[in-house]
């Protein structure tokens, strides 16, 4: 007899099945998870509509209370396998079925059958009553028992088993809402079938409540089968980088197929292991200790670190070869703490063959760079010593003439003292301009010095005199400018000598390359060249202007950032591009363009006054 009570859950549970299926169908959108939970709603609606009816029955209507018991085993093992189904679809993300799950329903089917017919085969019951005690089962209802009992179990056990290794909070719950809905039928049925509980046969229907009532809360609340941590996981392993999930006490909770493959397997590392006992059985330890000892900075400090790691990966035949890494270490905050840690593990080894080949195309570019500016500078070394070296010549030659012109004129009494003075001043006269190209040599000698070392090596930051630098610029420029119809005007509008920390003769360097542009700048008919020196509270800035057309608004942006040249075929590019970098690497300072109002194009050197020291003694001329 079924209690008033149990008739009254009953009915409201059918009802409510109803009312949700049809509402669910009527809002679409219904995918292979639903059908499945609709299937086992609606099959434990069956079950329990017949225990109704059989609720109301004549005692006496054997038939009729066997048509309504054959009726519930529409419920019982299809429910069961049911909730295997829930299972299998949740844990491979299921839209529709492989043929082979067809064949968890045949034991369903059979029960059904053999239950329907069972008069003429006794395999369901040998006899039966609606008398609990008088029921003799038949061979095959055990075997259903045993089917419904392995369904159960093996639903819960895949779903746990998924939980565990994906790590997902929201599997966790859907796990755990799913596993004891699973759990309530099976311990009823245990306990009914071993007589340790003498449970009813309202009993087990009550049970599938839970698991509908769980199940549902799972499916449509949790999202059982949500697309979106199942495509999480996946987007995740489709990446390159690796990406490694910590507790806060660096027990590996989560990483990606990359991070498995380049470093998981390589250094033992697995799921539910604390990163310090993998360290100790690693053959490699580097990478361990590095990882353990960045989590430990970052736990200190609460804030993200990078490092670079190597990684020696062995060749197909012999040797090895080495991968770069940049690890990202990134603290997990949960409710103001340190709740774990995220390391990402990204493969730079191309950037890094990237930025070297860039450096060593960089370096190429400047070295051609000196070489273009030493050529010129040789250009105009030779063209700067002939006129002294044909200076000493000549007074060589005219020296040694008067020389002979006074051995010849020993003795002859025409020859008188004033003769001999005047010849004596002739000589004097030739000296002084011997020495005067001497010490111009000299100073070219001086001035290109110390810019052929600056082209042949590298050199290292020493404090200069502004001054010295204008004197080499001045000395090394001279036949360019004067072959060229140019002046060079140098103003300064602060008293007192700059005093720059760098390289003196970089900045040479880029100094004889801007007032060369401005030579090209002005061609043919030449002019004038300004070189302004001014401060501010900022920088020293260093700017050369000459009179030609200006820059085009076009180009102007492309200088300095590229190597672009206007010049054509007769240039590089390579110059302003080099300039740039010098400024930037020996002083810290920037480069500029500008066309003056008045026309001609103004380029500019800015150094922060951080570098510069001012003196009031000594005046740049």
């Amino acid at each position: 007899m079924i209690p008033d009570v149990v008739c009254t859950i009953f009915s409201f549970s059918i009802l409510a099945i109803l009312f949700f299926v049809t509402y669910s169908v009527k809002k679409g959108n219904i995918r292979l998870i639903h059908r499945l939970f609709f299937t086992l709603a609606l099959a434990m609606a069956v079950f329990m509509g017949a225990l109704l009816v059989m609720r109301f029955m004549d005692p006496d209507d054997t038939f009729g209370l066997w048509l309504c018991d054959s009726t519930t085993y529409f419920g019982g093992p299809l429910a069961s396998t049911d909730c295997l189904l829930i299972a299998l679809t949740f844990i491979n993300g299921l839209e529709k079925f492989p043929k082979r799950y067809y064949w968890l329903l045949v034991i369903p089917t059979c029960t059904v059958i053999l239950a329907w017919t069972n008069p003429l085969h006794h395999l369901m019951y040998e006899h039966f009553s609606v008398i609990p005690d008088q029921i003799v089962f038949g061979p095959f209802m055990m075997v259903n028992g045993i089917y419904c009992y392995i369904c159960l179990i093996a639903s819960i056990a895949l779903m746990t088993n998924f939980a565990i290794r994906n790590h997902n909070r929201l599997y966790v719950r859907q796990t755990i809402c799913f596993s004891i809905g699973a759990a309530a039928p099976l311990i009823v049925s245990f306990l009914a079938t071993f007589r340790i509980v003498d449970f009813q046969i309202y009993a087990t229907p009550l049970a599938f409540n839970v698991t509908i009532l769980l199940d549902g809360f799972a499916i449509f609340y949790f999202h059982i089968l949500d697309i979106k941590p199942l495509a999480t996981q996946q987007i995740l392993d489709s990446f390159t980088d690796g990406y490694l999930v910590l507790s806060d006490h660096y027990l590996v909770l989560d990483y990606n197929k990359p991070f498995e493959k380049v470093f998981g397997k390589a250094n033992g590392i697995q799921t539910n292991q604390y990163l310090p006992s993998i360290q100790r059985n690693s053959l490699d330890r580097s990478c361990l200790v590095n990882l353990l000892t960045s989590l430990g900075t970052c736990r200190q400090t609460g804030s993200s670190i990078s490092y670079e790691q190597p990684i020696a990966f062995p060749n197909e035949g012999e040797g090895y070869h080495q991968k770069y890494y940049m690890v990202e270490i990134t603290p997990l905050i949960l409710q103001d703490k340190i709740g774990g840690f995220l390391a990402c593990f990204k493969d730079v080894s191309m950037m890094k063959k990237s930025i070297q080949r860039l450096q060593e195309n960089q370096k190429r570019m400047m070295e051609q760079e000196r070489l273009a500016s030493l050529g010129q500078m040789i250009g105009g070394i030779a063209h700067n010593l002939k006129t002294p070296i044909m200076a000493i010549s000549g007074g060589t030659l005219a020296i040694n003439n008067l020389v002979d012109e006074c051995c010849k004129s020993l003795g002859d009494p025409e020859v008188n003292e004033d003769d001999y003075r005047q010849i004596y001043q002739e000589m004097t006269e030739w000296l002084s301009r011997i020495r005067e190209s001497c010490s111009y040599m000299s100073d070219i000698i001086s001035a290109v010095k110390g810019q052929a070392i600056s082209m042949s090596q590298e050199t290292s930051n020493q404090t200069f005199a502004l001054n010295d630098a204008i004197k080499r610029v001045e000395i090394l420029m001279r036949h360019e400018l004067k072959s060229k119809k140019c002046v060079l005007k140098i103003q300064q509008d602060f008293p007192g000598e700059a005093l720059l920390q760098g390289d003196i003769n970089g900045l040479v360097q880029v100094l004889n390359n801007l007032i060369s542009n401005a030579i090209d700048a002005q061609k043919p008919d030449g002019g004038l060249i300004e070189l302004s020196l001014k401060k501010d509270s900022l920088a020293l800035i260093l700017s050369i202007r000459d009179h030609g057309p200006g820059v085009p608004p076009e180009i102007m942006a492309k200088l300095f950032k590229q190597m672009y040249t206007s010049k054509g075929s007769l240039g590089t590019g390579l110059g302003l591009y080099i300039s740039n970098s010098i400024i930037k690497a020996k002083f810290n300072g920037t480069m500029w363009v500008d066309n003056h109002p008045e026309g001609g194009a103004v380029f500019g050197i800015s150094i922060p006054v951080e570098t510069v020291t001012f003196s009031e003694e000594g005046t740049l001329q």
